[in-house]
C-alpha cells in the first residue's frame, strides 16, 4: 500500500472510531441545522478534527479542503498537496440510526486525484485506490460491472433536500431515468454509492448539487475500476462543477444521452 494511501486509512479509522461510539447512544448527540435539511453533529466535527490531526502528523506542509472546517490557510495554487475529506458523508443517515453512511478522504495532487478511501463503518467496507494502480475492497481488487444496457442496470442517485434545489428539475430526471434502468435507488450517502459503483453493487450514479469533498475519493475508485466520471454532459470537470454522472463505460454513455439536456 502506498504511504499516503496508508496514512489516508489510518485518518479514516481514527475518524470511524469516534462515530462508532457515538452511534451507540445517538440520544445525547448535538445536531445543528446548517441550512434546511442539511445538518451537522459534533460527530461530524469530532471526526474530521481528528482526521486531519493524523493527516497533518505525517504531512504538516499538505493542504486541506474539509466539509465542516472549509479550507486550510495554505490552499492555494502553489500547494501540490490537498487533503479533501468529508468526516460523515451521509449525517441524516447517521442521525437518525440508518446505517448507510461513512468517512470519505481524497488526495490531490497537481489537480489529479491520486490517493482515495471511503470506508464504512458499520459494514467494517474499506475501499481504497491509488492512481495507476486498481481500486480494492478490503484489499481485493474490484470493477464495475460488466452490464452493458442501461435497461439492466441498478442506478444510484441522490434527491434534491436543500431550499433552493430544483425539485422539478430532478422528477423529470426522475421520470426519464425509472422509465430507462432496471432500478434506481436512493441511499443517502454519495460517497458510498460510488464506491459501490466501484465495486460492482450498482451500475451506475448521477446527482446534481454535490461538493468535491462528497466524490473526490469515489472519482479514484470509479476510474481505478474501470469506470467512467463526468458532467452530466459527459465532461471530465465535474469535481468543482458538482453535477456528475458515473457508471460502467456503456450505461455511463446511455446515461449522458439521457441526462444531458439536464446538464449546466
Amino acid at each position: 500500500m502506498h504511504p499516503m494511501l496508508n496514512t489516508a486509512v489510518k485518518a479514516a479509522r481514527r475518524g470511524a472510531a469516534i462515530i462508532n461510539r457515538a452511534s451507540f447512544d445517538l440520544d445525547r448527540i448535538k445536531v445543528t441545522e446548517k441550512k434546511p435539511n442539511d445538518f451537522v453533529t459534533e460527530v461530524d466535527q469530532a471526526a474530521e478534527q481528528a482526521i486531519i490531526d493524523v493527516l497533518k502528523s505525517a504531512y504538516p506542509d499538505h493542504a486541506i479542503l474539509a466539509e465542516e472546517s472549509g479550507a486550510s490557510a495554505n490552499l492555494h495554487d502553489e500547494n501540490d498537496n490537498v487533503w479533501i475529506i468529508d468526516p460523515l458523508d451521509g449525517t441524516t443517515n447517521f442521525i437518525h440510526g440508518f446505517p448507510q453512511y461513512c468517512v470519505s478522504i481524497a488526495l490531490q495532487q497537481r489537480g489529479q486525484i491520486t490517493q482515495a478511501v471511503v470506508y464504512d463503518p458499520t459494514r467494517n467496507d474499506l475501499f481504497t485506490a491509488t492512481k495507476g494502480a486498481g481500486a480494492y475492497l478490503n484489499e481485493k481488487r474490484i470493477r464495475v460491472t460488466k452490464r452493458d444496457k442501461i435497461s439492466d442496470a441498478l442506478i444510484g442517485t441522490g434527491f434534491p433536500f436543500r431550499a433552493g434545489d430544483d425539485i422539478d428539475e430532478y422528477m423529470k430526471m426522475f421520470k426519464i431515468m425509472t422509465q430507462s434502468c432496471a432500478g434506481l435507488r436512493r441511499p443517502g450517502s454519495a460517497a458510498l454509492d460510488l464506491a459501490y459503483v466501484a465495486c460492482g453493487r450498482l451500475d451506475g450514479f448521477f446527482e446534481k448539487g454535490l461538493q468535491p469533498w462528497d466524490m473526490a475519493a469515489g472519482s479514484l475508485l470509479i476510474t481505478e475500476s474501470g469506470g467512467i466520471m463526468g458532467t452530466f454532459a459527459g465532461e471530465s470537470d465535474y469535481l468543482y462543477k458538482g453535477d456528475v454522472l458515473a457508471g460502467t463505460p456503456k450505461v455511463f454513455a446511455q446515461m449522458v444521452s439521457l441526462l444531458s439536456p439536464f446538464a449546466k
